[in-house]
């Protein structure tokens, strides 16, 4: 009986030993990070340990391993639903949760389940057509299931901080998304606009039986960055309010520590580099992880979202304590899982980080898992048809590829549905006979209109973005402070080129010192006439827009203009001038995106020639700018 036992048992030990071996090269190939790179980090070997302090040795270590994603942004799949095609970059990254699922059991396998802890760092349940027909089309507000949340109830998270995008939607959309989540979705500086107190909860304190048995409380606050007030003031406005995230933390990991929390972690969407894109209108920045990790002690670890950055591992130093506060981004859309390992020693009767270190996994390295796939195929399915279902037609193809630094059929589309929007909801006012205009930014370069048949998902391309349409009153002087603040994003060069489109794009400031995002760059276009100017580049911010002009005749400083304008940008967005404390003439909370697909709907066919006109260029000291990839003189 023991031979015949030693015999069966034999394969199964080389199976099991095999089976171990393919993980961890799996998992070693998926490392991103020197801190993980190799077998032997992915094991769990010998711990790795914090900037400056140091390898001693000193008491047995126990290893707590915390998983993250951030930024999801309504992926679940490895699908681009514009394309309608598998997800490629020029990276080669793929997307989802259930390639995530993938790469968190591979590491709950390593590292044993009991010592991990899975959380989310916010901006979940926007960003794709799938999430937008499940707040929208098929609503979670009426019953059906969000799957976003079906997927990480799947994966089994433990808990998850908002994002500034879980409010696009409104209360009513986060409320029902939040009702459907397995694990508690925190908020710590998500305040009652009348009491002051929480409207999500703050934190969550999960006991952890490592290994051996030892028992250990981890702390997990949620922060969100406060610029929610701002973006989606239309929404949140006399229901929420929000607190700055040190002010916030200050309170709460105190809290966390007399409640017992052996560790604190915070996942927090807001980014690591300090700035705010919308400059002093909030007294508090809004990426502000970096400064959350100086400033407030007793946080051992930060999961940082919202900036879509890869910070495979980075330290603060905390200036009371003298702490090294580690701190991992994994990128954004599911393209990367952050692995954080804490290594705890008890002391006079409580545990603490003696050690950590972490890395990130990618996600191109690995198949979906199929219990996400097994679940969800139908949803995407569904999406799927929504998105290629015909619409109406295009006389010739438009594309966006060069619309961050030429006029561009597209985006001349996007204006002229907004303005004429807003028109029309003036007819009868006082305001009636004033002219509009209308501010549209490039969002997405890999956005076109194909001639021919025009889908749902060709024009969901162009815009991105849930934004809502608002129309406000600004003079001809303010029109042109708010041309000057958006030339900001083009570089200062000499010479008329030829440059590359990144030679003149993207340009670092004091607001963006990762370079000003293209979504902050808005072309401003005429309605019933056009609205001219010259981008001169050689010129200093600020003194930029030449030959502003409207219907032929320069802009007069005094004129009023009625601005066609999304809730982003209204509400302060990118710190443009003028906008907050204008004159709102309208605002009937229609989201920009379905008055394309409706006005493309009605009109059946989309011909340029009736809205498309050259209005603006780049020049240098007045002479035209030659950007490579450029139109020469045609229409993209």
């Amino acid at each position: 009986m023991t031979n015949n036992e030693g015999i069966n048992q034999a394969p199964a030990t080389e199976d099991a030993t095999a089976a171990q071996r393919s993980r961890r090269e799996l998992l070693a190939m998926a490392a991103v990070g020197a801190a993980g790179a190799g077998v032997a980090a992915i094991a769990g070997g010998a711990p790795a340990y914090a900037a400056g302090t140091g390898a001693a040795r000193g008491p047995k270590t126990h290893r707590l391993t915390v998983l993250g994603t951030t930024d999801t942004h309504g992926n679940v799949f490895n699908w681009d639903y514009f394309k309608d095609a598998e997800y490629d970059d020029k990276p080669h990254n793929d997307i989802g949760l259930a390639k995530i699922s993938t790469l968190v059991t591979a590491m709950r396998e390593e590292r044993g389940r009991r010592n991990c802890l899975m959380l989310d760092a916010g901006d979940t349940i926007q960003g794709t057509p799938l999430s937008y027909y499940y707040a929208k089309i098929d609503p979670i507000t009426k019953g059906a299931i969000h799957p976003m949340a079906a997927a990480m109830n799947v994966i089994g998270y433990d808990a998850a901080a908002l994002g500034n995008h879980e409010f696009n939607y409104g209360m009513d959309t986060l409320r029902a998304f939040q009702k459907q989540l397995h694990f508690p979705l925190l908020g710590a500086n998500a305040l009652d606009w009348n009491t002051g107190a929480p409207t999500f909860p703050p934190f969550v304190i999960k006991t952890m039986r490592l290994d051996g048995g030892h028992e250990v409380r981890v702390g997990i606050l949620g922060l969100v960055t406060p610029g929610v007030a701002i973006w989606d003031r239309a929404n949140v406005e006399g229901k929420v309010k929000f607190q700055g995230i040190v002010e916030q933390a200050k309170v709460f990991v105190p809290r966390l520590r007399k409640a017992g929390a052996d560790v604190v972690i915070v996942s927090c969407h807001s980014g690591a580099t300090t700035s705010s894109s919308y400059g002093d209108a909030l007294p508090w920045p809004e990426n502000a992880s970096s400064l959350l990790a100086e400033q407030v002690p007793g946080i051992d670890a930060i999961l940082v979202g919202h900036a879509h950055l890869e910070i495979p591992e980075r330290f603060v130093q905390n200036t009371t304590t003298g702490q090294q506060v580690l701190l991992v981004e994994p990128l954004k859309w599911g393209m990367r899982l952050a692995v954080m390992d804490l290594d705890l020693v008890k002391e006079h009767g409580r545990w603490r980080v003696a050690s950590a270190h972490s890395h990130l996994l990618d996600a191109n390295t690995v198949p979906e898992d199929k219990r996400i796939s097994d679940l969800l195929t139908k949803d995407h399915e569904t999406v799927r048809s929504y998105v290629n279902s015909v619409i109406g037609t295009s006389t010739r193809a438009m594309s966006c590829a060069t619309s961050r630094f030429e006029d561009t059929a597209a985006i001349d589309l996007i204006n002229y549905v907004q303005a004429d929007a807003v028109k029309k909801a003036l007819a009868g006012t006082a305001d009636a006979s004033l002219p509009v205009l209308s501010i549209a930014a490039p969002f997405n370069p890999d956005a076109a209109i194909p001639a021919g048949n025009v889908t749902v998902r060709d024009v969901a391309g162009l815009y991105v973005y849930d934004n809502t349409l608002l129309g406000i009153k600004l003079t001809g002087a303010q029109v042109k402070d708010y041309l000057e603040w958006s030339a900001t994003y083009f570089q200062q060069v000499s010479g008329t080129g030829p440059f590359t489109p990144d030679q003149v794009t993207n340009a670092k400031t004091a607001l963006a010192p990762n370079g000003t995002p293209d979504y902050n760059y808005d072309i401003m276009s005429g309605l019933e006439a056009p609205l001219t100017y010259d981008i001169d580049i050689a010129k200093a911010p600020g003194s930029r827009i030449a030959n502003l002009a409207y219907a032929g005749a320069a802009v007069d400083p005094a004129a009023t203009f009625v601005i066609a304008i999304n809730n982003y940008r209204q509400s302060g967005g990118g710190n443009f001038p003028g906008v907050k404390t204008a004159p709102v003439v309208y605002n009937a909370q229609a989201e920009i995106r379905q008055l394309i697909i409706d006005w493309v709907t009605a009109t059946k066919t989309i011909d340029p020639a009736m809205f498309s006109t050259y209005d603006w260029k780049l020049v240098s000291n007045g002479a035209p700018v030659t950007i490579e990839g450029a139109s020469e003189g045609g229409r993209h």
